[in-house]
């Protein structure tokens, strides 16, 4: 019997009491590392697998470190209690969780031990073989689509959507669960046309039920700043209310319910 307590990975940050990351309260467990280089990441801590420095206060501080699926579990079980009245649970974030597939199975492996709901925060670039491994100890995968068009997703992430799309079809088959999210970006995707082609491919997928259109925000712009990188996004504003709300209407027409927040 594999000893999944003992499976090492990297994270970052553990946030207990979260209410945006799926369904009731829950401990999102942030990795480290990620693919993609999209221009607004509120987290530029996480893409880099390995770990770092900054200063966000008069001292550097490094950020990531590593820890066993034992250590992480024991500290989701703190708040078992609220799981189960709000039907809450465990969510592996990021990053790019599907990018550390031993440590992600063995964490999910260990949630449903114990009878915890289960939800991955994923952009799906990673290796098909990642997704399919993980799906199946997964309730609700709250997948991002960002974009239809290759080159403009590349522009913007530094990456094509054709490995992405191609998990996403294979998700919108197999998970038990699916809720698509769009980060709704300015000069990116924020048009009616954009957020429509989501929607309808969105649509297609037969195991999602929901939409989410997530308003641009530049919250995490200091942690740039503290790593000594440059933001990408300059000054561009978050989307007015009334855009997101033509947006999501846009988004409607496809016929899945629509949201703007997670």
């Amino acid at each position: 019997m594999t000893d999944y307590a003992s499976v090492s990975g990297r994270i970052f940050d553990i946030q207990r009491y979260s209410i945006h990351d799926g369904p009731g309260i829950r401990t999102v467990v942030f990795f480290k590392g990620c693919g993609l280089r999209c221009r607004w990441c509120c987290n530029p801590e996480s893409q880099s697998g390995k770990t770092e420095i900054w200063q966000r206060s008069s001292l550097p501080e490094e950020v990531g470190y590593d820890v066993t699926a034992g250590e992480v579990i024991k500290e989701v079980l703190r708040d078992l209690p609220y799981y189960r009245r709000s039907g809450g649970g465990i969510t592996l974030s990021g990053g790019e969780c599907l990018l550390q597939p031993d440590f992600a199975y063995a964490l999910l492996s260990l949630a449903k031990a114990h009878g915890i709901h289960t939800a991955i925060e994923t952009a799906l670039f990673a290796p098909p073989s990642h997704v399919e491994r993980i799906l199946p100890l997964v309730d609700v995968v709250l997948m991002d689509i960002k974009h239809m068009n290759p080159q403009k997703h590349k522009e913007f992430t530094g990456q094509d959507n054709v490995r992405i799309l191609e998990n996403a079809r294979y998700v919108g088959e197999h998970a038990h669960d699916l809720v698509v999210r769009v980060p709704v970006v300015p000069t990116f995707n924020d048009t009616i046309a954009d957020i429509g082609q989501i929607a309808a491919f969105a649509r297609r997928l037969p195991r999602a039920r929901a939409i989410h259109l997530l308003p641009y925000h530049r919250l995490g712009q200091d942690k740039y700043t503290a790593l000594s990188r440059d933001y990408g996004m300059g000054e561009i504003p978050t989307p007015t209310d009334a855009k997101m709300q033509s947006l999501r209407r846009a988004a409607e027409t496809a016929g899945l319910p629509c949201q703007i927040g997670g």
